[in-house]
């Protein structure tokens, strides 16, 4: 027993330290990288061609092929096929899915690559994949919230441009929303106040929190997680309250920003059909807004801020390749890890798929294109460690309508989202101290 994982821990090292090498110096070793399967949500047609003309002029890139899965069943489908010691060799990991998932993935030591390299490297989105011991991912792409706003409904309503600042967008609410006589909204401004028909509501509403000063979770001088929506110190409490009050004053029919309810469409559907005139989206939703309605007259610009603000915040998602346990082709799946993420590859990748890179020095690489202001957004995302997404999501979506409905008061609302998602992190923090005493 001790031969054998004496053997793990040098393969550890070993495979670690080739990412890493490739990673410092930007080129590989002369091994045959041999088959590796990607998993991943992104378009397969697309990325099968990105690989094949990297391939034409790396050959070893000749095994490498992509399978698409489908977003909505993506983790439950790999969560399966590794458990069954099945799978790729490689699969793309969202962030807020890095913790989640840890257990699965073959980490990379600080020993290899020190936390420090890692950070100059890659942006402030990317810092879910990094644990006190380890390193969980190699980032590649950063889909950030941005501001799509349709030209005509703000033109009409004397607006010559998008709004910079939230407050901005409460004076809008007031003269660009239009109802009946019965009142009934028939033309609305903001999808802000709900859950269930506003897409992406847990990234705006924790980016609102970030904005305001706050935190959801963060780890403590020992590196454990701990849940932050309700800390002690009130003036950061503050900002959860603060954030979560301006996202639901616009569902209140008692306000005079009120424009949202239960009753409208899916926002990015009323943003699509012209009935809506602002709409936070990510910026890979460009391109499908763009093909569902080609008349549209939209306008792209960054996520609103707080006035006082000292700092720009965004939210968003993060990409990054994760090489799973069960892997057969570890090396492989590494060595393709690094040549994926280098600077040349990693500006191919994000501009045939029209989202910024994960790297800073792609970022900061001039383009012509939306991907010039995406990257500009892509630089101010900020993301928190989620203990389980899928279980968090549930827990928002309750904050949020429960302060609508009135069933609890917004302080009662947060305290007890906050304590909910401690529940999940204590699990998980207990989880972490098992295996190190094992």
């Amino acid at each position: 027993m001790f031969q054998v994982i004496l053997l793990c821990v040098f393969g550890a090292c070993a495979i670690a330290g080739v990412l890493i090498f490739a990673l410092a110096v930007g080129r590989g070793s002369s091994n045959t990288i041999g088959n590796v399967v990607i998993w991943g949500t992104f378009d397969g047609n697309e990325f099968t061609d990105i690989l094949r003309t990297l391939a034409d002029s790396n050959t070893d890139l000749l095994g490498v092929s992509y399978v698409q899965k489908d977003p909505d069943t993506y983790i439950q489908q790999l969560t399966d096929a590794l458990a069954s010691g099945k799978g790729p060799d490689l699969f793309i990991l969202r962030q807020d899915y890095a913790i989640n998932q840890e257990q699965r993935v073959i980490p990379l030591s600080f020993t290899e690559l020190p936390r420090t390299d890692f950070e100059s490297r890659f942006s402030d989105a990317t810092a879910p994949f990094i644990t006190p011991d380890n390193i969980l991912a190699v980032p590649i792409l950063v889909d950030p919230l941005v501001l799509y706003w349709n030209k005509d409904m703000l033109n009409t309503a004397g607006y010559a441009k998008a709004p910079q600042y939230w407050d901005e967008v409460q004076d809008m609410a007031q003269k660009i929303t239009k109802r009946t006589e019965t009142g009934t909204i028939i033309k609305a401004t903001i999808p802000f106040g709900l859950y269930r028909n506003v897409n992406n509501a847990k990234e705006i509403l924790s980016m609102l929190v970030m904005q305001a000063g706050g935190q959801i979770v963060a780890r403590d001088f020992e590196g454990i997680l701990q849940a932050e929506l309700a800390p002690q110190q009130r003036d950061v409490a503050q900002a959860s309250l603060a954030a979560l009050r301006f996202y639901t004053e616009f569902a209140d029919p008692s306000k005079p920003g009120y424009t949202w309810n239960a009753s409208l469409p899916e926002a990015r559907k009323a943003f699509i059909a012209g009935d809506l005139a602002l709409y936070i989206g990510l910026s890979s939703e460009k391109n499908l807004i763009k093909a569902a309605n080609p008349n549209l007259n939209f306008a792209i610009a960054p996520v609103p801020q707080r006035r006082s603000a000292t700092k720009s915040i965004d939210s968003g998602y993060t990409y990054a390749f994760a090489i799973p346990r069960t892997t057969k082709n570890a090396l492989g799946a590494l060595q393709v890890a690094y040549k994926l993420a280098a600077p040349d590859t990693a500006t191919i990748i994000s501009q045939r798929l029209n989202m910024p890179s994960a790297r800073r020095d792609v970022l900061a690489k001039p383009f012509t294109s939306d991907l010039n202001d995406f990257n500009k957004q892509a630089i101010l995302v900020r993301s928190w460690s989620d203990p389980d997404p899928v279980k968090t999501s549930e827990i928002f979506r309750a904050m949020i309508e429960d302060t609508v409905s009135g069933s609890l008061l917004l302080g009662e609302a947060v305290q007890r989202a906050d304590r909910q998602i401690a529940t999940l992190l204590d699990a998980y923090n207990q989880m972490k101290n098992q295996q190190q005493i094992q």
